[in-house]
């Protein structure tokens, strides 16, 4: 049986990951999964770690932002789906950043976030293959997509 590869891509501050973790391998799909680093400080911080301090904070976040596409261009690249989590607490430019790259990249697509964001996302939610609410909802899609069977 094939392996999938899933990229989750979007909001750190809650659970979701973990949840479609746990899901799949209760399911035993196989799937690999990838993210990228989800430490808000060493994710803000790595440019100017690594390559040198900014004063200038629009160049201290373009040198994080960069190191930081390295991992995520490469991920969404090699996945073979991309799940997008948009949380209702912040503003993920990122996430719908990360969205665009994988339908650009024809990459399959799956939005999930909470109904109050239909309308701002529209644009995200026309280019997903499935847009969905919670993880659970995610984890359904890949054991259809996966093994053709539904949570009956």
């Amino acid at each position: 049986m094939t392996t999938w590869s899933v990229y989750l891509s979007g909001e750190i501050h809650t659970d979701w990951r973990e949840r479609i973790i746990d899901g799949t391998e209760k399911l035993g799909l196989p799937v690999t999964f990838s993210a990228p680093v989800t430490d808000h400080d060493a994710s803000d911080d790595c440019g100017a770690f690594i390559l040198g301090h900014e004063d200038n904070k629009f160049w201290y976040d373009n040198k994080g932002a960069k190191v930081n596409a390295i991992r995520t261009r490469t991920l969404i690249e090699k996945a073979d789906i991309v799940v997008v989590r948009f949380g209702d607490k912040y503003k993920q430019w990122n996430a719908a950043f990360d969205a665009g790259y994988a339908a650009a990249l024809g990459k399959s697509l799956i939005v999930m976030h909470d109904p109050s964001l239909t309308h701002p996302l529209k644009e995200v939610d026309g280019a997903a293959l499935a847009v969905t609410e919670t993880s659970e909802q995610v984890v359904s899609v890949l054991r259809y997509v996966i093994k053709g069977e539904l949570d009956r």
